[in-house]
């Protein structure tokens, strides 16, 4: 007998029965293998069978249901034990993933509400106003929305959000208890950054907050007091032989290398350009997805330029996708996101053999390249694209050439 006919018959007899076509349509428009489209039926065939025993109705399945089955079910599951059945948490977590959106596709089920509390509402509107306002990065606002989660739901639980009744010891009460989480004073900055932002948001939309904002302060950090890190000229060297292996991924790998060494983009503006952005003959690229929001126009280096071609001719799948940097695995047709950029810039670190993992390393590597070659702060500044010519200041004492200049004579020496 067919090892899976159990599984199978558990799918086609339940309620999921009439989406099998829908579930696997999706799936092979994401060009899914054809093994990652079997092992996600037989992750929803026991789904379907937990279902059926629960008498769980079709209609009131969402994320609350699907934990259930992940927490509660799973580690204690005898579903036909001498059978295939799939329970590996990951496959299953992703399956039901789709399942929910093919669910809500063909209105099943209700879309996933925007917010159950005030709180969840309060959240999603700081979240708007941080990306679509402020233009901070999703990691950034991420960290923000749960130390202002924490705060808020400290003072209101799932109650009406009532900025007036918070208190100023309330909110040094709330710092001190944060920081006893963070390894080093420091680290703790970031709460009352999250903190700060949130009370500028509340500022703007009338509220008084000015008695709030006065007691978060930072943490003690000596400013300018470290040296920025960057990749010395055998480094370089050796990151750039690197790149010349043959692999997988290799030729996506050594142009997402020469954008961030060569341009100095963040790892998030790499995984957003398009093949719009790229003028070949005006040997131009236009980043339209910045830190700032804003549309910046920089020279494409001949170096970039090769290694972006390369790709593009040689390497990179067929998409309909305009980005530049598309994924390899499934799911297809979409472009990269930040992490993989950070990932593939660490494995030329190790193919390099360098003990490097951060990727903002190349980018200060290319302002300590301008200011050996003679640039100013402000060219460096610019080619940054940083807002404030104090953000660059750190690399000043990089400037060796301009340092040695109007550096003093060491006391008793001759002058």
């Amino acid at each position: 007998m067919n090892p899976h006919y159990h599984t199978t018959a558990w799918l086609l007899e339940s309620q999921l029965a009439a989406h099998i076509d829908a579930f696997t349509h999706r799936l092979n428009e994401g060009r899914y293998a054809s093994q990652t489209v079997d092992s996600y039926l037989g992750c929803i065939a026991h789904f379907a069978h937990w279902l059926t025993r629960c008498e769980l109705d079709i209609h009131r399945i969402d994320e609350k249901v699907v934990h259930q089955f992940l927490d509660e079910h799973l580690p204690h599951c005898d579903c036909a034990r001498k059978r295939k059945v799939r329970r590996d948490r990951k496959d299953l977590h992703a399956a039901l993933g789709h399942l929910l959106a093919v669910l809500r596709t063909d209105t099943v089920i209700a879309d996933r509400p925007q917010g159950a509390t005030p709180l969840d509402d309060e959240l999603r509107l700081f979240d708007d106003h941080m990306g679509h306002v402020r233009g901070l990065a999703p990691k950034t606002r991420s960290l923000y929305l749960r130390t202002v989660r924490r705060m808020l739901f400290e003072q209101f639980a799932d109650h009406s959000i009532v900025i007036s009744a918070i208190k100023p010891d309330a909110i040094r009460e709330f710092f001190s208890s944060e920081s006893k989480l963070y390894s080093t004073p420091s680290s703790a900055g970031s709460v009352v950054s999250g903190l700060r932002s949130y009370f500028r948001y509340r500022a703007m939309q009338g509220d008084q907050v000015h008695h709030l904002v006065g007691v978060l302060c930072y943490p003690v950090k000596w400013k300018l007091a470290s040296l920025p890190k960057s990749l010395t000229s055998t480094e370089i060297e050796a990151l750039l032989r690197a790149l010349a292996h043959d692999g997988p991924s290799s030729r996506r790998t050594a142009a997402i290398v020469h954008c961030a060494l060569d341009l100095g983009l963040r790892s998030s503006e790499v995984a957003h350009l398009g093949l719009d952005d790229i003028d070949w003959r005006a040997a131009t690229i236009t980043l339209r997805k910045t830190k700032g929001l804003r549309e910046d126009i920089m020279p494409l280096p001949a170096e970039t330029g090769r290694a972006i071609a390369d790709y593009l001719q040689f390497e990179r799948p067929p998409t309909t996708n305009r980005a530049v940097f598309v994924r390899n695995v499934a799911p297809r047709d979409q472009s990269i996101g930040p992490d993989l950029v950070r990932k593939a810039i660490r494995q030329a670190y190790a193919q390099a053999g360098l003990p490097h993992t951060r990727s903002h390393l190349l980018r200060h590597t290319m302002a300590s390249r301008l200011l050996e070659g003679g640039s100013s702060l402000k060219e460096v500044a610019d080619v940054l694209r940083h807002r404030s010519l104090n953000t660059t200041l750190i690399y000043a004492k990089l400037d060796s050439r301009n340092l040695a200049a109007v550096a003093l004579p060491w006391p008793g020496s001759a002058s």
